[in-house]
């Protein structure tokens, strides 16, 4: 019997709502702010854009960035952002651009500098890697080891000490944290 009451009560309502939106004419179709409906702007681009990042999703990740630069303007955070989203989509030139524009705001940016490191590193430039690398380590304090591992992995790449000249090597870029960044090299 009480199954029956609620089954009726959930079409009776289900009948409402659609009768209700085919009286509306189309409302729906006009933006929100024209409907009457307050969206508060606490969605933001920065997180949007970290967590898609964080689930691999960098097209998307990218295009959140962007709306935050709109947001927010092209803050430091912004610009290294969408560097890093950049770079994880293989638009090397264009990531080293959006990071140089980030360390021209804030030349201590710890995650700024090691991921323009890393962009370097992928384009061959270790010399010019190492150094954003060696700054991102000092304005680190030293206080994070995946900064440090790429500092290694820079002077080897750079001395030719640690790998042999034919074996080529592929570099990921792992996020650990919320700008915290580890650079792996592993054998083709």
């Amino acid at each position: 019997m009480r199954l029956t009451v609620w089954l009726a009560l959930i079409v009776i309502l289900t009948a409402c709502a659609e009768r209700s939106e085919q009286a509306q004419g189309g409302l729906d179709q006009l933006p929100a702010s024209q409907r009457g409906i307050d969206i508060p702007d606490a969605v933001d681009g920065l997180v949007v854009g970290h967590r898609a990042m964080a689930a691999g999703e960098y097209e998307i990740a990218l295009r959140a960035y962007t709306r935050a630069a709109v947001q927010h303007g092209p803050s430091v955070d912004v610009l290294s952002a969408i560097g890093s989203a950049n770079l994880r989509l293989g638009r090397l030139n264009q990531a080293e651009q959006d990071l140089r524009r980030a360390l021209e705001q804030d030349g201590t940016f710890v995650p700024a500098h090691n991921n323009l490191g890393v962009v370097l590193g992928e384009m061959g430039r270790w010399g010019e890697a190492h150094l954003h690398f060696r700054n991102a380590f000092g304005h680190d304090a030293g206080r994070s080891e995946e900064i440090g591992q790429n500092l290694r992995l820079a002077i080897e790449n750079m001395e030719e000490t640690g790998y042999d000249d034919q074996e080529a090597h592929q570099l990921s870029l792992i996020r650990r944290g919320s700008s915290r960044y580890l650079l792996l090299s592993t054998p083709l």
